[in-house]
C-alpha cells in the first residue's frame, strides 16, 4: 500500500517524503486507517518495522485540525532513548506542518522543558517519573489530551513504572483514544490494557521470533577468552557498524575500553553515563564517527540506525524477549543484518530456548587461527574484578598490530566451518 492511498491530511506528504516513506510496512498498512478511524489499538510488531509513524502519522492528521499551543497527545516511553527517537520521527513527519512537539524526561533539567510546554507544544513525548513531576507542578496540562500512547509497554513495566503509568491515566480525560504498543503482553499488561482500552482493535504481527532478515551465528568460547574473541571478530568481519552487548554496566564499560585500546572508535551507552553523554554516543554512532557503540540493554529498544550491520551479544541476554529485542536493532528497513552471539557452558538453556522458538538450530562457528586453548590466569590476577564480571575476563588481550580498517558495506569475513 502506497501511502498516499491511506488519505491522510495533503500537508503531511511533506513529512513523508522527507522520511523516504514510499510503501507502507505491515504494521503500518493494519494500523495506520484503525488509527485514523479513532479506534483503540492493542499492537505488537517486529521491531523495526515502522511501528513509530503507524501511530504519529494518525496523531498529526488528527491535530491538524483543532485546538493549538495545548498539549493534545501524549505519548508515553520507558526510556529517555526512546522517547528521543519517536520525537526524531515526529519533527519528520511533521515537516509541513506547524504542530509543535516536546521530550519530558528526567536526568536533565527541567527548564527547557517547562519553556516548551509554555510555548505550546500539542504532542509530548514522556518518561513516567519526570511527567508525573511536572504535572504535580502545574506545568503538564493534561486536560485536553485526546490521544494516548504507550509504547513498549511491557518494558515500562519490566522497569517498575505500573504505578506511575496507572496514576498518568487517572490525569487524562476518559474521553480518548488510546493506542497500546508491546512486545510482549504479561499479565500486568493484559490487565491494564482491559481497564484502560475501550473496543480495541488488536494487530499481531509475529513478535514472537527474531527478523528473518538477520543471519544468527553461536561463537562458543571459555569466558575467559570472550574479549580475545570479540576483538578477533572484529579484526575480521567488514561492517557498516557494530552495536555491542553486555549484561552489566561494568562490563559495558570493560569493553568500550578493551575496543579502544585495540585502536578502534568506540562510545558506549549504559546507565552510568549523564544524560548528555548518552546523546552524544548515540549521535557520535548514528553519524558513524564512531562505528562501535557497547550498551546494556538500555539501547536494546527504539534505538533506530539503519546502518547497523552487526549486533555481537558478548553476553548472552537473560531472556529471548530481550535476544530478539537486541539482534532487532540490525536488519531493519527490509536490510540485512547479523547477529554474533559469544556463548559459554553457562549459556546452555537459553540456546535451547531460542532455538525452540526460530525452529531449528542455530550456526555453531569458530575462527580459523584463533586459540581456543590458552588457559586462564591465575586466579589471584581476577581480585580487582567489579560485581557481575566474568571471572578472569579482565585479562586485556594483546593490541592487534593492525589499522582499524574504514566501515565498508556488510558481510562476513570470518571463515565458516
Amino acid at each position: 500500500m502506497n501511502f498516499s492511498q491511506f488519505q491522510l491530511d495533503p500537508r503531511l506528504m511533506q513529512g513523508v517524503k522527507k522520511a523516504g516513506y514510499e510503501t507502507a510496512t505491515p504494521i503500518q498498512e493494519a494500523a495506520i486507517p484503525a488509527a485514523l478511524r479513532g479506534r483503540d489499538i492493542i499492537g505488537t510488531a517486529q521491531t523495526g518495522t515502522g511501528k513509530t509513524a503507524s501511530f504519529v502519522l494518525p496523531i498529526l492528521n488528527k491535530l491538524l485540525n483543532g485546538q493549538r499551543n495545548v498539549p493534545r497527545a501524549l505519548i508515553v516511553a520507558p526510556t529517555r532513548e526512546l522517547a528521543d527517537q519517536i520525537n526524531d520521527v515526529i519533527k519528520t513527519l511533521s515537516a509541513g506542518t506547524k504542530l509543535k512537539s516536546a521530550t519530558i524526561y528526567g536526568g536533565v533539567g527541567s527548564g527547557s522543558q517547562i519553556q516548551a510546554l509554555r510555548n505550546g507544544a500539542e504532542i509530548l513525548v514522556a518518561c513516567p517519573g519526570r511527567l508525573l513531576d511536572l504535572i504535580g507542578q502545574g506545568y503538564a496540562k493534561m486536560n485536553h489530551i485526546e490521544i494516548l500512547v504507550l509504547d513498549e509497554a511491557d518494558r515500562m513495566f519490566d522497569m517498575g513504572f505500573l504505578p506511575d503509568v496507572r496514576r498518568i491515566v487517572k490525569a487524562i480525560p476518559e474521553k480518548r483514544q488510546t493506542l497500546f504498543f508491546s512486545a510482549t503482553f504479561p499479565a500486568d499488561v493484559e490487565l491494564l490494557a482491559q481497564q484502560v482500552l475501550k473496543q480495541p482493535q488488536k494487530i499481531s504481527m509475529g513478535i514472537i521470533k527474531p527478523a528473518h532478515t538477520v543471519t544468527h551465528a553461536l561463537y562458543p568460547v571459555p569466558p575467559h577468552l570472550k574479549s580475545a574473541l570479540l576483538l578477533e571478530l572484529l579484526k575480521r568481519t567488514d561492517t557498516d557498524s557494530v552495536l555491542v552487548f553486555t549484561r552489566t554496566k561494568y562490563r559495558a564499560q570493560k569493553v568500550a575500553r578493551q575496543i579502544h585500546q585495540a585502536g578502534y572508535k568506540v562510545t558506549s551507552l549504559h546507565g552510568d553515563r549523564s544524560q548528555g553523554q548518552r546523546q552524544t554516543a548515540l549521535k557520535d554512532f548514528k553519524a558513524g564517527t564512531h562505528p562501535i557503540m557497547v550498551a546494556t540493554d538500555i539501547a536494546a529498544r527504539g534505538l533506530d540506525v539503519e546502518s547497523i550491520s552487526h549486533v555481537i551479544n558478548y553476553d548472552m541476554p537473560d531472556t529471548a524477549d530481550a535476544y530478539i529485542h537486541r539482534i532487532g536493532r540490525t536488519g531493519r528497513a527490509k536490510r540485512t543484518g547479523d547477529a554474533f552471539t559469544l556463548v559459554t557452558d553457562e549459556d546452555k538453556d537459553m540456546i535451547r530456548t531460542l532455538e525452540r522458538i526460530m525452529g531449528h538450530e542455530i550456526k555453531r562457528e569458530t575462527l580459523d587461527g584463533f586459540n581456543y586453548t590458552l588457559p586462564a590466569p591465575p586466579k589471584s590476577d581476577s581480585g580487582n574484578r567489579g560485581r557481575g564480571a566474568p571471572r578472569n575476563d579482565s585479562r586485556r588481550p594483546p593490541k592487534p598490530a593492525h589499522t582499524p580498517k574504514s566501515y565498508g558495506r556488510n558481510r562476513l569475513a570470518p571463515k565458516r566451518k
